[in-house]
């Protein structure tokens, strides 16, 4: 087991490297530094940091947790986020670099005008706060079950001082700091997960293959999911969900796109996302399999899922093995490491995106002069990092299921508004009320939202439509009731 002095002081030496990488990086202190990394970033560094930065704790805790009651069919979805990747690199990307914009939503302003830009801006600011409040609550719950706990801090302690670290490297260098913490986060990450599933294996007295064939592996490898087209994770639902997800929570985020609009050109930022793409698929795939590790030897053991506040939670039982069982020190201080790197390296860019979003899409930031924006900068910077910490501690109490199919779900519901609204600018030619777009996209996601409203007050007996379960597909139809809405309604 490993002691809570030895994963606080893990911690603390990596936070140490972090804050001399962004004194380095952060240099100069510009808002053009902040924002864009003065479009200076090396594609490459961009795609591999990339990848530390989607899988984040989500998936680092969660997908494997997720396993022994999904098996492999999660890989469904990533199949489908391949898809989306390339629809992000030869549709949206061009239109970025075309219109030259710093925050994604100044497109829309060009499209449709200001009022269309605050409404993107609007959903994209709800969609990252919940996003990432769900990363961070998985990394301070960890960090509060196995460090301050025992210590007799509270969680939400914990909470705030997990993004205090996170402002201390992030509040000077912003973009240009992240593209280069996240190349370090992303090595940890994959290091982690290589050497557990090494070890763990090595327990089980079996390599890595002979273990693909065991029986054990065999009850948790189904992947696709063809028998049944009313279930919710249906093979066609997931792959079309899941690429609409990465169109959206990519494509369509300025978290992720900031860090591609900092590459020097467009060639540069689609070479980052083709190759960031297959690299994250396969990393993904290699987390599912630990997963089935995970399981394999928790039964050989007797190791039980740890409880979080009365209840069982899956996403603790990768932190229970590599800090509690017999694996040894080095699986233990890899998973710490690889944890911390995962889970910051979606919530600094997550401050820094949301930030930058509020600064141009709201506040208008350029309008003022420079030592009045660098001031906006940081107050705005600050006001983020509270806002986030409200909203984990409300995760804490609140949230009922695994993270990473409750943040897929909050996804399909909060960013179907930003489709609608992009797909009416890039696909017609329309003409649409700048003072009506807000309205439209708000009724047209509260028709969507009705079914699961009147479950959850109890005024129908089931959320589901004629035994219809809506998986992740539910975002591309939120998207299209959106477009509809604003065509038929919207126009001038």
């Amino acid at each position: 087991m490993q002691s809570p002095e030895i994963i606080l002081s893990l911690i603390i030496g990596y936070f140490i490297l972090l804050i001399i990488i962004s004194k380095y990086t952060g240099r100069e202190g510009s808002n053009s530094t902040f924002f864009n990394a003065n479009k200076k970033a090396p594609w490459y560094l961009v795609a591999y940091g990339m990848v530390g930065a989607s899988l984040s704790g989500v998936t680092f805790i969660s997908v494997p947790g997720w396993v022994e009651s999904s098996q492999l069919t999660y890989f469904q979805v990533v199949i489908g986020y391949l898809i989306g990747y390339f629809v992000v690199a030869y549709v949206l990307l061009p239109i970025y670099y075309r219109n030259n914009v710093t925050s994604i939503y100044e497109y829309l302003n060009i499209r449709f005008g200001p009022g269309t830009q605050r409404t993107g801006a609007f959903f994209f600011f709800v969609s990252r706060v919940l996003g990432a409040a769900f990363r961070l609550f998985l990394v301070a719950l960890v960090l509060y079950q196995y460090i301050f706990k025992i210590w007799g801090v509270s969680f939400e302690v914990s909470v705030v001082i997990s993004i205090i670290l996170i402002w201390i490297y992030t509040h000077r260098g912003g973009i240009n700091t992240i593209i280069w913490t996240d190349t370090l986060q992303t090595t940890l990450m994959i290091t982690s997960v290589v050497l557990s599933i090494i070890y763990i294996s090595n327990e089980l007295n079996l390599n890595f293959f002979e273990f693909l064939n065991s029986e054990s592996f065999n009850k948790m490898n189904q992947i696709f999911v063809i028998d049944d087209f009313y279930q919710r994770n249906y093979f066609l639902k997931s792959i079309i969900g899941g690429a609409f997800i990465t169109i959206c929570m990519t494509g369509l985020d300025q978290d992720m796109m900031q860090k591609n609009l900092a590459c020097k050109d467009l060639k540069s930022a689609q070479k980052n996302m083709v190759s960031f793409s297959f690299v994250l698929v396969f990393i993904t795939f290699l987390f599912l399999i630990l997963g089935t590790l995970l399981y394999t030897y928790s039964y050989k053991m007797g190791i039980n899922i740890p409880f979080f506040e009365g209840k069982e939670s899956t996403d603790l039982i990768f932190p229970e093995i590599a800090l509690n069982s017999s694996l040894g020190a080095v699986v233990g201080i890899t998973f710490i490491l690889g944890l911390v790197a995962a889970a910051y390296s979606s919530a600094d860019s997550a401050l820094t995106s949301l930030t930058t979003s509020f600064c141009i899409d709201f506040i208008k930031i350029q309008k003022y002069k420079p030592e009045i924006q660098k001031f906006i900068r940081t107050f705005t910077h600050i006001v983020m990092c509270v806002l986030l910490i409200v909203v984990v501690i409300i995760f804490k109490h609140k949230l009922d299921r695994n993270v990473i199919d409750s943040l897929l779900i909050v996804a399909s519901y909060t960013y179907g508004p930003l489709l609608g609204i992009f797909s009416v600018g890039i696909f017609t030619t329309y003409v649409i009320d700048d003072k009506k777009v807000l309205w439209i996209s708000l009724i047209c996601l509260l028709i969507i939202s009705a079914p699961k409203l009147l479950f959850y007050f109890n005024f129908i007996s089931s959320e589901d439509i004629l035994g219809y379960k809506f998986g992740y597909e539910l975002l591309p139809l939120n998207g299209l009731i959106n477009f509809i809405g604003l065509i038929l309604f919207g126009r001038k």
